[in-house]
């Protein structure tokens, strides 16, 4: 059994459950030595807490909590050997689900109990890491508007969505796609590491976090038929065979906005920019699921 070092956020999902530490105790065994649980106390803590870990010699940190805690723990672990686990906890978990991590607490633990070690490629979006997806457009504004919603969970998420689609009216950019040009209207352009943005909605159905490439979604306009058709796809999971998308697959990106755009990283706004510049970190992170 690796040594662990589970950072939890307490603020994400059921890992406010009082019997946390029990629960990984029973998978985990009751020496300290085996494991150690270290909460958040503020945003981008994890980070800290994560690198503290890696330097103190932890074979694994496991992010207890959502998509927002993966990438912080992840972004702590980059140019290290410790692995980045996952018990999922938050409301969307896409790099878990693309990961196959099991959503349920005990098996989830079960599982890292005894993982298998692997590694996968990070994306770079202006300085700032992703694992799962990151994103120009409507994602993002939907997100900024999410943050400050006040209550977390899907409903929540797909109230915001429908109200902002309402509102939010596409961009002009200018892309340069490993070479490529392309002049559009943006109304999405996302950049994906996994497959999905979380609970099943896959964005990019056919990424691969291991082939060195982000594969790039174009949606240039979304009226009525069209974002239905979109919805449809992305639960299904075929998106690209439904046309109502464009795709490329890339190892990096430039793109200049005509107007300040809003972007996101693993679904957390991170405001607006008229410039961007997206890469790829090769198998990057070790990953432990």
């Amino acid at each position: 059994m690796p040594k662990t070092c589970f950072i939890l956020n307490p603020k994400a999902g059921p890992s406010q459950r009082h019997d946390m530490p029990a629960l990984i105790a029973r998978y985990f065994g009751t020496r300290e030595a085996d494991y150690e649980i270290r909460p958040t106390e503020y945003a981008g803590h994890a980070v800290e807490l994560a690198r503290t870990a890696a330097a103190e010699g932890f074979a694994v940190v496991a992010a207890v909590g959502g998509d927002g805690t993966v990438n912080e723990v992840g972004r702590g672990l980059l140019g290290t050997d410790t692995a980045l686990g996952i018990i999922p906890q938050g409301s969307g978990n896409g790099l878990a689900r693309h990961l196959k991590v099991p959503l349920g607490l005990a098996d989830a633990l079960r599982r890292l109990a005894a993982p298998d070690f692997s590694r996968m490629d990070v994306g770079v979006i202006n300085g700032h890491e992703f694992f799962c997806t990151a994103g120009l457009g409507f994602d993002a504004h939907v997100s900024q508007h999410f943050a400050m919603a006040g209550s977390r969970g899907l409903s929540t998420y797909l109230q915001v969505t429908l109200r902002e689609y309402r509102r939010y009216r596409p961009v002009a950019v200018q892309a340069n796609l490993d070479g490529q040009e392309i002049t559009t209207d943006c109304y999405v352009l996302a950049f994906a590491n996994a497959s999905q943005y979380g609970n099943n909605a896959y964005i990019a159905p056919r990424a691969d976090l291991r082939d060195g490439l982000l594969d790039v979604c174009l949606i240039d306009a979304l009226p009525a038929m069209r974002a239905l058709r979109v919805s449809l796809a992305m639960a299904l999971g075929n998106l690209p065979q439904s046309k109502a998308a464009e795709y490329f697959r890339v190892p990096r990106g430039r793109v200049v906005a005509e107007a300040p755009i809003g972007f996101h990283v693993d679904g957390d706004y991170l405001g607006h920019a008229t410039a961007f510049e997206v890469s790829l970190l090769p198998l990057a992170l070790a990953v432990a699921v």
